[in-house]
This record gives structure tokens, sequence and C-alpha cells, in this order.
């Protein structure tokens, strides 16, 4: 079982049923921190499962507006590039520009309690052990190592801090979060539409991107979302 601290200056979770403009859940989805966790270790072999959810912080939110693009880089056209056929992978923003608006999450400070789960793929090489992997999440949670840059929700919102702890502190959690809170129903994650059957190495294991969501209906009580009980409560 692993604790940690997590402060950033936005944060956005963006409700699905919010295309165009989004706008954020009042709280992290586990898919979300799952995210978070694998920009800091990623291992074919683990799955992070996230038990409960602490808010320090009082709800805030915040109002942006934001020139993006409305087109997608066609992978077609860069295959065909890349064998030297006359097509252009290009975006340009004079043609392709879109303004929109995004409420997002301010000033955020969580904590986060999670374990993992071995999924029965092998790397290469020897040793798949549990005791084995989480050794290296604790190291690399301690030295505040990662590969990308942890984020919250979108990769234009990072984690500012990221801090181990063995217990939080319940009692920094703010006035307005006390009391029972109903979020309602939430994105609990995706039910990728992979090979059930587990292979033996990673690389010939069968993974699509094709994925149903599914959703659950968590309470907060004093700042603090117990996923795990919520884990089974499903839509």
């Amino acid at each position: 079982m692993f604790r940690l601290i997590v402060e950033a200056d936005y944060a956005l979770y963006t409700r699905p049923e919010c295309k165009v403009e989004r706008a954020t859940y009042p709280v992290p989805t586990p898919s979300a921190l799952e995210g978070m966790l694998k920009a800091i270790f990623w291992k074919s072999a683990i799955r992070y499962v996230i038990d409960k959810i602490v808010v320090f912080h009082p709800i805030r939110y915040a109002g942006v507006r934001r020139n993006e693009v409305k087109d997608k880089v066609l992978l077609s056209a860069v295959k065909r590039r890349m064998r030297g056929a006359a097509a252009d992978p290009c975006i340009y923003t004079k043609e392709s520009i879109s303004q929109r608006a995004s409420m997002l999450l301010c000033d955020v400070r969580y904590g986060v309690e999670f374990h993992f789960e071995m999924t029965g793929i092998r790397s290469e090489g020897a040793g798949e052990t549990p005791a084995k992997y989480a050794e290296i999440i604790r190291r690399r949670l301690e030295k505040g190592q990662y590969f990308q840059q942890p984020f919250l929700g979108c990769r234009e919102f990072p984690a500012r801090r990221i801090v181990p702890v063995e217990a939080f502190d319940l009692t920094e959690v703010d006035e307005s979060l006390k009391g029972e809170r109903d979020l309602g129903i939430m994105l609990y994650g995706l039910r990728f539409q992979d090979d059930e059957r587990l292979r033996e190495e990673w690389n010939t294991a069968y993974c699509s991107d094709r994925a149903d969501p599914v959703f659950y209906h968590p309470r907060m009580c004093d700042g603090v979302i117990d996923v795990a009980a919520f884990r089974e409560v499903r839509v």
C-alpha cells in the first residue's frame, strides 16, 4: 500500500459529456490518478489500483479560454510520407484554430492511496515479483523520479509536488469539505477490449485501443473518497 500527497496549481478532470468545451469533475477520477502514476513508473507487468482519495483544499473553479486546433494529424498521411509518397501530415493553425473555454480546478492538494496488482504479463528478463516492483515504485517516489511529467487530468496542468507519506493528516482537510457529499455518477476508468488470456511475453500480448467507459457512484465524507468501497457499485 502506498500513500502520497499531490499538489498542483490547476487540474482538469474532463466530464465525458463535455467534449468541445471542457468542464471538470469536482474531484479526481481514479483513471486520471492511475495515469499520473504511470508517468512515474509504468510496466506491463503491473496495474495500478486507486483505493482512497483525500481532498485537502477547498474545491475552487477557474475559467480559461484558449486557442486550440480542431483537427488531428492523420496517421495515414504520416505513413504515406514515411514511404516517400506525396502527403501532408501537418496541421496549420491558421486554418484549424478554434477558441474553446475550459472550467478548471485551481490550487489543488490531494492524498492518494493506492496499490498495484500483477497482470501476469512478463517482460524480458527474470525477477517479475511484487517485491521488486514495490521497491522500484517506492524508490522513485522518494527520489522524485519520473520518465515523463506527471499531470492532473490534462498534460497542460503538471503536478507541482508529489511526496510519499506514511499516513494522511485529516485535520488538514478544509472545513468546507466537512460532512457527506454525493458526487453523482463519475467516470471510473476505461475497460479496454484486450485479449483476456494472459500471454507469457509482453510483446506478444494483444492490446486494443478500443475501450468502453466504466462509471461509479462515489460519496465524499469529510474530504475522503473511499474508492475501494464504491468500486463494485458501478453502472
